[in-house]
């Protein structure tokens, strides 16, 4: 489990929501993971710092990746590269011309060589063209190493396989017990660490994870390849059926980085409550699908819920802002 290269900033903190819990009429805590570094902030980092050690176990000196114009995990792995000394090359969705803002500006002040591709190419073709780009450099003497979308495969899920034991360890320090542990699930492989990690640690914990794109069942079928994939890796296989898979669905509203004048609201009052940034794509849908299930009484039987702050405050685009 330590055959990772560190990098992050670790432990990240865990406190309290206070004027969020009483508004709520629950005990809700947040770890933030969006702590873990500045240009490297967020989640991705953890798992990044397993796959990236793999490259280089490889002698690979060039990461290539994939996400959307505006990849939180696209941005972590070119400062990762940039610190390692190691070229990054980005497929992402969406158009040369797009505006210059957020992590598009960062991975271009990253020195990243950079891929657009259409909807229908990154849905479809997004692992043929890194193979393509990993051909063309090695024409050119170099030795590229592919990251799937959002470090979500077995070995970068390592990551929160990792996280659960620091989760495990700040409990016996701060004398708590979280029985639920809260999540957005965007590519599976943040969910799977902590899931993989709650069994294999003997935990209690119920790990829901919000999904904001995509449906229940095809995150559950994720999941449930990326707890093979890790235990390739561990050699520790766990028995699990689909329906152990806790996915909440309902929160995608109107699709991947789009938003809804409700759920920026929900940010912005969430903000002024607890001085704590979300973002609109990720954390921000999932805390407001955890506030409206709360209010539902899905989480009744929960004492202490945990929500995994997994960061993307450079995520937010002109047409986000402009709902304020």
């Amino acid at each position: 489990m330590e055959d990772r290269i560190k990098i992050a900033n670790l432990p990240t903190r865990i406190i309290r929501l206070d004027r969020f819990s009483k508004e709520v009429g629950k005990n809700v805590y947040i770890k933030r993971d969006d702590e873990t570094g500045i240009e490297i902030s967020g989640n991705k980092i953890r798992k990044l710092e397993f796959s990236v050690k793999e490259a280089l176990e490889n002698n690979c000196d060039y990461l290539i990746t994939c996400g959307g114009i505006q990849s939180n995990h696209a941005r972590a792995t070119a400062a990762v590269a940039a610190k390692l000394g190691l070229g990054s090359y980005l497929v992402l969705r969406g158009h040369e011309g797009e505006e210059l803002e957020g992590n598009l500006f960062l991975d271009k002040l990253l020195g990243v060589k950079i891929r657009f591709v259409t909807k229908d190419e990154y849905r479809y073709k997004r692992l043929e063209i890194m193979k393509e780009i990993k051909k063309s450099l090695e024409e050119k003497g170099h030795k590229g190493y592919i990251i799937p979308e959002g470090a979500s495969n077995g070995v970068g899920s390592l990551g929160y396989v990792k996280a659960m034991k620091e989760i495990l360890d700040q409990e016996k320090n701060m004398g708590i017990k979280f029985d639920a542990i809260v999540v957005t699930v965007g590519s599976g492989g943040t969910y799977a660490g902590l899931y993989y990690g709650n069994r294999i640690n003997g935990n209690l914990a119920t790990i829901y994870g919000f999904n904001i794109c995509d449906t229940r069942e095809h995150f559950q079928e994720v999941v449930l390849n990326l707890l093979d994939e890790i235990s390739i890796y561990t050699g520790k296989k766990i028995d699990v059926t689909k329906d152990e898979i806790d996915i909440i669905d309902g929160y995608p509203g109107l699709g991947y980085a789009l938003s809804r004048p409700e759920e920026i609201e929900f940010i912005h009052h969430f903000a002024q409550l607890e001085g704590i940034i979300l973002d609109p794509v990720y954390t921000g849908k999932a805390m407001y699908g955890l506030a409206e299930e709360i209010k539902k009484g899905s989480f009744d039987k929960h004492e202490n819920i945990l929500f995994i702050h997994t960061g993307g405050v450079f995520g937010w685009n002109r047409e986000q802002r402009g709902l304020l």
